[in-house]
């Protein structure tokens, strides 16, 4: 068999796609045949590279098949922006944000006259997940009727709504419980109800209905921006005399769903209000400031003031106040206002200025970043809450020793982030016409910070913080709070402990905070800081410690100079404070004791010889006389 041959035969193999073992039988016939070796070997050769063409022809077809799975793939996932995938996301933050078993939103079709489930979260039960409910029944016809939020801790025995009894069992299979519904208003419309609901019986907070509120808000944005789009698309179908003002209408959409896009996908990276201010104001191409809810500028991105123009304060609380009530942005001077609220709760705004005319879509955009910088800012209020709530009643548990046991609290603790086998110390604040919240919030804050607790404890501020020395620890915890609060307050220490022996520590700090207060001093100490008082108040009076912090560096002046200047001082205070007789005494000259007490002066400080001070010297010389006795 000619070398030609067998490889047309390996070519018309390859191209009719054969099995690998075929490419064997030319092979196999030449050696049949009595080819010569070399002949073989060629041939084997040439079997051997079709065969690695085959290979890669298959490993071609392959990734072709690969690459159009991944192009479906991609296609799904843009799929994934529209309102289906917003309202899912939606739901899921719903149940996530209020730790409930489910969450579900229903919408109103007013062709069938009933309600149904649009999509649902954490839903076992097939049957509920297809419910139909008649308009005006169930806690959900309660919503629509009065638009407001209402919650029932035990559904199936609530009489407050008109029972029917497939809504009951579908809510009896699921096995819900307590049930959370709000509405979802477009315009003046109530066109759903957004729900969160239990298993089991419990209420729902404030927050907890603002928050859901707010993500029902959401919903309501979402779903009109599908009718929007909807219209977009019929009016180029029926009004091809408008094409360019649909074409106008349909980029205005598009340019305000991809700023609210970005403003979402911030917040799913974890941006902040910053963030937002900062996107808003490169889509717009203006200068966005944030303010709280008492109009003063919190922060403004790229800039550490408000620009040139910006209206006052009370302008902006007024601009505040009108976007609130109207539910949209309002103009301020030069300015435009939108006001960030959480249902009607007022939590800020956002101010933009430097443009000349802001337009519908501008608008738009503003409005929805307000929206997202309610649900950021709600969101991580509802955290902060919640951490400091936790960390106020470990706190608490500690203080009464009513917390389970030492291998429990410190689990409780290891939680949080806090090592009670590390040494603490206790610090009790009281802060002159600061008012309680906010004490509280800037003591957890601070707290929170340093892996600490912090919380309220028979109408006090108390801390737990690491550290092993109270003093420094006092001064540490006064200054950050009369930074943050940028008031001044008084904070008394006690410690070290490790463990969970807290309540002596506290005691012994409000002690010390006590007498700060008695002898009117402000700022920080603990009770070695006290001199005499520390001395008699503490828990572990320590006799040698006052008496080496009150006349150490005597001691230690005399011990290098060979100096008697402790005995002048004994003999001083021992003769009424007179200079002669403690001249006499000495047998020394009147100007030498004179010396010696100015020498002491500048070793312990020009106040050593003031009533309150030599009160101390004294007692530290009785104290020493008695301890070397």
């Amino acid at each position: 068999m000619t070398l030609e041959k067998s490889g047309r035969m390996f070519l018309e193999l390859l191209a009719r796609d054969a099995p690998a073992a075929e490419f064997e039988e030319p092979v196999t016939a030449a050696r049949a045949a009595g080819e010569s070796p070399a002949a073989l070997a060629e041939l084997e050769r040439s079997k051997l590279l079709a065969l690695r063409v085959r290979a890669a022809l298959d490993r071609s077809r392959r990734r072709e098949t690969e690459l159009s799975a991944l192009y479906e793939t991609v296609g799904d996932l843009v799929a994934l922006r529209d309102v289906d995938a917003v309202l899912q996301a939606i739901v899921r933050r719903a149940r996530t944000l209020l730790g409930t078993d489910t969450a579900y939103l229903a919408l109103y079709d007013p062709e069938r006259g009933c309600a149904y489930m649009r999509e649902t979260n954490g839903s076992v039960s097939a049957k509920f997940q297809q419910l139909l409910m008649p308009l005006g029944a169930g806690l959900g016809g309660l919503v629509v009727q009065t638009a407001s939020p209402y919650f029932s801790s035990s559904y199936l025995g609530d009489a407050r709504f008109r029972h029917t009894h497939d809504i009951d069992e579908a809510v009896t299979e699921e096995g819900l419980v307590a049930i959370l519904g709000v509405p979802l208003r477009l315009g003046g419309n109530v066109i759903g109800v957004l729900y969160a609901a239990d298993r089991s019986e419990r209420g729902f907070a404030r927050d907890e209905v603002s928050l859901l509120g707010s993500l029902a808000a959401h919903a309501a944005v979402a779903l009109d921006n599908a009718r929007l789009l909807q219209e977009t698309h019929t009016a180029l179908a029926d009004l091809n005399a408008a094409n360019r003002l649909v074409e106008r209408r349909s980029a205005s959409v598009e340019r305000a769903a991809a700023a609210y896009e970005r403003f979402t996908g911030l917040v799913v990276r974890g941006g902040g209000v910053a963030d937002i201010a900062h996107a808003i104001g490169e889509a717009l191409d203006g200068s966005v400031v944030v303010v709280g809810p008492d109009a003063r500028p919190l922060s403004r991105a790229g800039a550490t003031r408000p620009p040139d123009g910006y209206p006052g304060e009370e302008s902006v609380a007024e601009a505040m106040a009108r976007s609130r009530a109207q539910g949209r942005a309002v103009d301020c001077g030069g300015c435009t206002v939108a006001a960030v609220a959480a249902d009607q709760e007022p939590l800020g705004a956002l101010v933009i200025s430097g443009v000349k005319e802001l337009d519908e879509t501008g608008r738009l955009i503003l409005e929805r970043g307000a929206l997202v910088t309610a649900l950021l800012l709600l969101f991580r209020s509802s955290l902060a809450q919640a951490e400091e709530r936790v960390r106020g009643d470990l706190l608490t548990d500690l203080l009464t020793e009513r917390h389970g046991g030492s291998l429990a609290v410190r689990e409780r603790a290891r939680r949080l982030g806090t090592d009670l086998d590390k040494p603490h110390v206790v610090a009790v604040v009281a802060g002159d016409d600061i008012p309680t919240q906010r004490m509280s919030a800037a003591a957890g804050a601070y707290a929170s910070a340093r892996r600490g607790l912090a919380g309220r404890h028979e109408g006090r501020t108390v801390l737990l913080v690491p550290g092993d020395d109270p003093s420094a620890v006092a001064r540490a915890v006064e200054a950050g709070l009369r930074t943050a609060l940028t008031r001044p307050v008084t904070v008394g220490a006690a410690g070290p402990l490790s463990g969970t022996a807290v309540r002596d520590a506290h005691a012994e700090a409000v002690q010390c905070l006590g007498a700060l207060q008695a002898l009117g001093r402000a700022g920080s100490a603990a009770m070695d800081d006290l001199g005499f008082l520390g001395l008699v108040l503490g828990r572990h009076a320590d006799a040698h410690g006052f008496v080496r912090r009150t006349l150490g560096p005597l001691t230690d002046y005399d011990d290098r100079r060979g100096t008697s200047l402790l005995d002048t001082v004994e003999s001083y205070f021992r003769h009424g404070q007179s200079l002669a007789r403690t001249s006499a005494a000495l047998h020394v000259h009147v100007n030498t004791v004179t010396q010696r007490l100015e020498r002491v002066g500048q070793i312990l400080g020009e106040q050593w010889n003031t009533p309150q001070h030599a009160l101390e010297t004294q007692l530290a010389l009785r104290l020493r006389s008695v301890l070397n006795h």
